[in-house]
């Protein structure tokens, strides 16, 4: 792999995980802190959860990586046991 594309994945991630944090930000707080703020802090009751969501967001996502990374894997695999596969005049 190329500078050039180490550091376009580099850039890739940076983004994927800043649009990660922006989702589960979001869909955190309108779940769990009410839209007419009262105090200046959070309650504890706010607090707790934020904790539970974001523990589950992070979770879910990093369950869905894994399960797309042995999805991406299994494809490359079968792709290459077609092409092992493929007579050499069929290939072109």
């Amino acid at each position: 792999m190329t500078q050039a594309q180490m550091q376009m994945v580099a850039e890739l991630e940076v983004e994927m995980m800043s649009d990660m944090y922006r989702r589960m930000t979001s869909a955190c707080q309108d779940k769990c802190v009410s839209k007419t703020f009262k105090e200046a802090e959070l309650t504890k009751g706010e607090a707790v959860c934020l904790d539970r969501c974001v523990a589950k967001y992070l979770d879910v996502h990093d369950k869905l990586g894994k399960r797309l990374t042995n999805m991406s894997q299994g494809d490359e695999a079968a792709l290459q046991k077609i092409a092992a596969e493929t007579p050499p005049a069929a290939k072109s």
